[in-house]
């Protein structure tokens, strides 16, 4: 029986189924605002004014940090959970939503007297997100964040409270700002002027938009946006808003690509092989970390749960439950993970959302659960890869979230011939091209190619034919194309029996680092064991191998 079919295809089958920074300016949450109404919310002041801090266990620190180069910590004793709390002036009967970045054992999110929320999350920051409604007469809320008692220091960072200002009965914006234009950019950052808006009591902040997403707010009429992607085409506008709330129309938009990294890279390296939860008896995520060096994993898969709505597999919720758990310990021990979108079999997020807006919304709700810095999308099958509509939904929504989370890196997966991109492999760029979706890395998988002993020069040769497409497509030097480019193998045996052994791995890995591609993966750990003459199984490589041994190769990948 033939258990894969490019990439991990046959066991899903067999079951059922990127930080802002700013100089001088508030860097704020990554998703949509109607105005955030808190004052010094991402701590940039360098002062905890105007929050109070419980036994004066609070202070303002350059590390950690989510956005931009300040964060709250709150160091937590045995005896007080060192909470931090700003007071706010607010509407009657109004709604609105509270939402904070943090990091720590036990961090808490809310409101005094109404809604909270919690979570835990040493070793990177979580998103926290509660929504309440003001009472009748009320004017004023107290916003609060603190840790638990004995558990450790908290860090907090980018804190909002979206919906309209209270003190009053301002409700006339201002105008729009005019002019808006860049005035300069390198490969990280793009700076902005724009002209003056008026209102008839005063402008208090103008807020800057990266597509749909507020991402910074200052009180001048200029700003630079940083923490960007190299060779990234970014949108920006502004609004103008006053001390009521109240918010302007968008001034005109300004597209600005962000320069080259140096030598034509992009900045991002990943090692990062597959594993996966639901078959192959899962190894201990932070032994295998320990035992081999490596800090990434591709955690497989995210798929539909019916209609619109990601799940692990389908069926296991984004947190809560066990893949959460081995995603915070895999943090703890100093790591991280980038998601796998898709995938050979299942029900799939592509198919199912029916516009790019819903399938991005899909993404979004995978990286506010974890707080991702990169996600990557498995393109396979006739579903996705080889159907022209759902290729296109997925390259728009891609383009979505890399312009609502600058910063994040966006990674498509997809198979290959023995000489490079096949006719959808070549579609797809194409696309990625004229949709202008700011794909930071293509990532193929040289295997399943029917046959062929070579894999050394079989994925040399594939990739070599992915470079010169890249460079035909998007005019880039050779270093700016490899800086595109990641390689996803597959170790032991494959499918059709093609033999990739440690010491061809470790070519292919020699070759990658010398000419510095982005990520280097192989499927998968789960199979990253010994089991000469066992075949093409979930648990083991089907060849004689010492145990993580493709994964200790894989983790001497730099780029």
């Amino acid at each position: 029986m033939t258990y894969f079919r490019r990439s991990r295809r046959r066991f899903l089958a067999l079951l059922g189924a990127a930080a802002l920074a700013l100089a001088g300016a508030v860097a704020l949450p990554t998703t949509a605002h109607a105005a955030n109404i808190l004052t010094n919310a991402g701590f940039e002041s360098g002062s905890l004014s105007p929050w109070t801090c419980t036994g004066n266990l609070g202070s303002v620190v350059s590390s950690p940090v989510h956005g931009g180069s300040k964060a709250l910590a709150g160091a937590v004793s045995s005896s007080d959970n060192a909470q931090c709390s700003q007071t706010v002036s607010v509407q009657p009967n109004t709604a609105y939503t509270l939402s904070g970045w943090v990091r720590g054992s036990y961090v808490y999110l809310g409101v005094d007297g109404g809604a909270s929320t919690w979570t835990t999350s040493p070793s990177a920051y979580s998103r926290l997100t509660v929504s309440f409604t003001t009472g009748a007469s009320q004017t004023s809320a107290k916003i609060y964040i603190h840790g638990w008692y004995a558990q450790g220091t908290y860090y907090a960072d980018d804190i909002s409270l979206d919906g309209p200002g209270g003190g009053g009965s301002d409700t006339q914006a201002p105008t729009a700002p005019g002019n808006l234009t860049s005035t300069g950019k390198t490969a990280s950052s793009v700076s902005l002027s724009w002209g003056a808006s008026s209102d008839n009591v005063g402008v208090s902040a103008y807020d800057i938009y990266s597509g749909s997403n507020q991402v910074l707010s200052v009180s001048g009429t200029s700003a630079t946006v940083s923490g960007l992607s190299a060779s990234t085409s970014y949108t920006f506008t502004v609004k103008a808003r006053d001390a009521a709330g109240n918010t302007s129309a968008a001034s005109n938009s300004v597209t600005v690509t962000t320069n080259a990294g140096g030598g034509g890279g992009t900045g991002f390296k990943q090692a990062a092989p597959y594993l996966y939860l639901g078959w192959g008896d899962p190894p201990s995520a932070t032994s295998v970390m320990s035992s081999t060096g490596i800090k990434w994993y591709t955690m497989a898969f995210i798929l539909s749960s019916g209609g619109c709505n990601p799940a692990w597999d389908g069926s296991r919720a984004l947190t809560g439950g066990n893949d959460q758990a081995v995603i915070n310990s895999i943090r703890s021990a100093g790591g991280d993970i980038v998601p796998s979108i898709g995938g050979w079999s299942g029900n799939k997020l592509g198919p199912n959302c029916s516009t790019p807006d819903a399938l991005a919304g899909a993404y979004q709700r995978v990286i506010d659960a974890y707080g991702l810095k990169a996600i990557d999308v498995d393109i396979e099958n006739t579903d996705e890869f080889e159907n022209a509509v759902v290729q296109d939904r997925i390259l728009n929504a891609l383009k979505i979230v890399k312009a609502n989370n600058p910063g994040l890196r966006t990674i498509i997966t997809f198979g290959t011939s023995t000489t490079g991109p096949t006719y959808w492999g070549g579609r797809l760029i194409d696309q990625a091209k004229a949709l202008n979706a700011n794909i930071d890395v293509f990532t193929i998988m040289p295997f399943d190619f029917g046959g062929g002993a070579d894999m050394y020069g079989n994925t040399v040769g594939a990739t070599e034919g992915l470079k010169t497409k890249l460079k035909s497509t998007f005019g880039w030097d050779d270093a700016t194309a490899y800086a595109h480019i990641g390689i996803s193998g597959m170790n032991g045996l494959s499918d059709q029996q093609e033999l990739t052994s440690p010491s061809t791995w470790t070519q292919i890995r020699d070759w990658a680092n010398s000419h510095h591609i982005a990520r280097l993966a192989f499927w998968s750990v789960n199979r990253d064991r010994p089991c000469p003459g066992g075949g093409v199984v979930s648990n083991c490589s089907g060849i004689s191998q010492n145990a993580w041994q493709f994964t200790s190769i894989t983790a001497g990948f730099t780029g």
